[in-house]
């Protein structure tokens, strides 16, 4: 089988019809091309009859070149390369529809965006790899992918989730590589009520996101 062709099996109850009296040595199956040379379907026959009962033929799907990922990735970093945007997240489907969501310290806009979705469109050959391109924030209240969107929010309010289930509110303090500290408020009896902070390490959150609020 080809590189880039994928099989897949169907099965149901429509039997398919007969075929009787077909020289092997003239045809060995039958090719029928559907959708544009997209779908193809192998019926293998022999001499004599043939009752295929309830199988169903063979469904090949073929399937465009899928583009690396890791070269979008390496293209994007070049972009970046000395400021302060960074990559969130990257995901290329199978039908190489690209979708990258980047960010900045002080929040990503659309000219910058823009930038980057042009510089990619350059380094990339539609003729050789078709391709849809789209380029994003990751959203005001997105959970958190990567170390530098807790730099970035640093100071605000955000929710936490850690590895037990336990939710947590509260302002993300003191932010580094190996962790961060959450300033919370525990209420007492009555109206008292105290601030703590809970230091976290990244492998105890199991997910993360900005807290929306309205000044």
């Amino acid at each position: 089988m080809a590189p880039g062709i994928s099989c897949k099996k169907y099965h149901g109850n429509q039997r398919i019809k007969r075929y009787s009296k077909i020289n092997i040595t003239q045809l060995l199956c039958r090719l029928i091309f559907v959708f544009s040379e997209t779908l193809h379907i192998f019926v293998p026959t022999k001499r004599g009859k043939i009752d295929l009962g309830d199988q169903s033929p063979l469904f090949c799907y073929h399937y465009k070149n899928m583009i690396d990922k890791n070269k979008i990735e390496k293209i994007v970093n070049e972009h970046i390369a000395g400021t302060d945007m960074f990559l969130v997240s990257l995901k290329v489907s199978t039908a190489n529809r690209i979708t990258v969501l980047a960010d900045t310290m002080k929040g990503i806009t659309i000219d910058e965006c823009a930038e980057l979705h042009r510089f990619l469109e350059k380094q990339l050959d539609r003729n050789t790899e078709d391709f849809e391109l789209q380029v994003s924030s990751p959203g005001l209240n997105a959970p958190f992918r990567v170390i530098q969107q807790y730099y970035r929010n640093e100071g605000n309010m955000i929710e936490l989730t850690d590895m037990n289930g336990e939710k947590f509110t509260g302002k993300l303090r003191n932010v580094t590589e190996g962790g961060f500290e959450l300033e919370t408020v525990i209420k007492g009896r009555g109206k008292n009520s105290r601030a703590e902070e809970i230091s976290f390490n990244y492998d105890q959150v199991k997910a993360a996101k900005a807290v929306l609020t309205i000044n």
